[in-house]
């Protein structure tokens, strides 16, 4: 499949799951690739972004875009050092630094996490899926901080579990531009598939729910640095949010207009860093927390935008 397909929903669909009745059509791969291809929002229903457990009607049109392309051979272990914060038998917690893929994907085969986790590891774990070893959560490329990784498979669903029940606590420290008018509150927008930029996330009515809770930490020139508390995971989630509130990411090239410094660029990636992740272990049953210093560009952005430092310049027209 190379193009986007659409099927009208039959009688024979009529009130079945979405992703069971697509996983019969036999075009996509099993019920969990499905549903993948569903939480990564490359499946519409009626235009809409769409649930795995949606119950279908007769009549209704599902959009499926093309999966991505799998590796023609296993991905291999690389000498890539991480940044370990925390490991035990079960469970693994780094500091992922800015620039590492974490998913192996197009253009993207070699020098991600994942080759680093299994020269880490010496290999890959038993009952893990090769391709995502113990991936519970995601950062983008170029957000850094703390993510946690399964090292067998209860682990790995435990997680998982507390991750959708929303009991696992994020923390990110983001720098914006501007200066916001509040020193706390709560966006709470749905987000899903821009419907004319399929490569983004954009806030509208058809999206899935999403909250995001700030506060101000300081106030800097032309920059304001925030703490963010995102409820829900949606993707690209705290990106999208804070654009669409008028106070994008420094450095983010798809959701913020572009902006320079005198002397340069002012950061070479979204400034964005995941600074703290709180759950529950899955074995022990203890509250377990980790905390990522900020990276060393966050730390030189900071000082470049203190009081008394030269202003960034204005947005590009």
């Amino acid at each position: 499949m190379t193009e986007e397909e659409r099927v009208t929903v039959d009688e024979r669909g009529a009130r079945q799951r979405l992703d069971r009745y697509l996983a019969g059509l036999g075009k996509w791969g099993s019920r969990s690739q499905v549903q993948r291809l569903i939480e990564e929002g490359h499946v519409r229903l009626d235009g809409q972004a769409a649930k795995a457990g949606a119950v279908l009607r007769r009549g209704q049109t599902i959009a499926v875009e093309p999966a991505p392309p799998a590796p023609t051979a296993g991905v291999e272990a690389e000498e890539i050092p991480l940044d370990v914060l925390y490991e035990d038998e079960w469970l693994l917690v780094i500091n992922k630094p800015p620039g590492l893929v974490v998913h192996p994907a197009p253009g993207h085969w070699g020098g991600t996490l994942v080759s680093a986790l299994l020269y880490h590891w010496r290999g890959p774990r038993p009952g893990l899926d090769p391709m995502r070893p113990g991936i519970v959560h995601r950062l983008d490329k170029d957000t850094s901080g703390v993510l946690v990784i399964a090292k067998d498979a209860a682990t790995l669903a435990d997680l998982g579990t507390q991750f959708r029940n929303r009991e696992v606590e994020k923390q990110y420290v983001a720098f914006v531009w501007g200066r916001l008018r509040r020193q706390t509150g709560t966006i709470s927008e749905p987000i899903g598939r821009n419907p004319t930029h399929r490569k983004r996330m954009a806030v509208h009515q058809g999206g899935r729910e999403a909250i995001t809770s700030f506060e101000v930490c300081e106030h800097l020139n032309g920059v304001t640095m925030l703490r963010l508390f995102p409820k829900t995971g949606r993707t690209h989630q705290l990106r999208v949010h804070l654009a669409a509130i008028g106070h994008p990411i420094v450095g983010d090239g798809l959701y913020g207009r572009g902006r320079t410094c005198p002397g340069g660029a002012l950061i070479q990636r979204q400034a964005l860093h995941a600074e703290r992740l709180t759950f529950r272990h899955p074995h022990s049953g203890l509250r377990m927390s980790f905390v990522a210093p900020l990276a060393d560009d966050l730390l030189a952005l900071r000082r470049r935008c203190s009081p008394g430092a030269r202003a960034p310049a204005a947005p590009a027209a």
